[in-house]
């Protein structure tokens, strides 16, 4: 563990270098740690990156009873945690929508899922266009918040507040297809 008292003072400061500095003594340790946990490069680098964001978002609500260490330790591992109840959630999930699948009958289905289509294109349609294009970026091409925020030259905040917005006007228009519109989102 790199932290020393110094951190401390560091992050009471509120500047950018001095939390950077911080940042760049312990992420490697702190990614190392993830990846125990969570067994994913790209995912462990993620974990630890959305701690030092919250923390720096937080900075002054968030108080630290014990060493600057304990806490990144600490944070890491409950954000590594919760994106393993993600996935163990997103399995069962996905699990469950095939077995519902291959008991439907086929013919009702199919033209459950062509209507469906039908409606989210005409939804989609309806979004406005900044919305509907992080939609589609982040549903369609995969793409995280941060990586459509670059692409489009504008703040993470702005990214997820249109992505609420959208599936909140998706969530009205789709209401009688709700489950199966789920299943085309996760199959896409």
């Amino acid at each position: 563990m790199n932290i020393t008292g110094e951190d401390i003072r560091l992050l009471d400061r509120d500047t950018e270098v001095e939390f950077e500095k911080v940042f760049k003594a312990n992420f490697k340790n702190l990614h190392a740690y993830a990846y125990t946990i969570v067994h994913d490069d790209v995912m462990a680098e993620e974990m630890v990156q959305n701690v030092f964001c919250r923390l720096w978002e937080k900075r002054e609500q968030i108080q630290i009873r014990e060493s600057v260490g304990a806490y990144l330790y600490r944070s890491v591992y409950h954000e590594s945690l919760n994106y393993l109840k993600h996935l163990k959630v997103r399995d069962a999930y996905q699990t469950y929508v095939i077995n519902q699948m291959a008991d439907s009958n086929n013919a009702a289905y199919e033209i459950e899922l062509s209507e469906l289509e039908d409606r989210l294109d005409l939804a989609l349609k309806e979004l406005p266009e900044k919305c509907r294009t992080i939609f589609q970026m982040s549903r369609f091409e995969e793409l995280k918040y941060q990586e459509i925020a670059d692409k489009l030259d504008i703040p993470v905040k702005t990214v997820e507040n249109q992505m609420g917005k959208a599936l909140k006007l998706l969530r009205l228009k789709l209401v009688d297809f709700l489950p199966a519109a789920l299943i085309v989102l996760l199959m896409n």
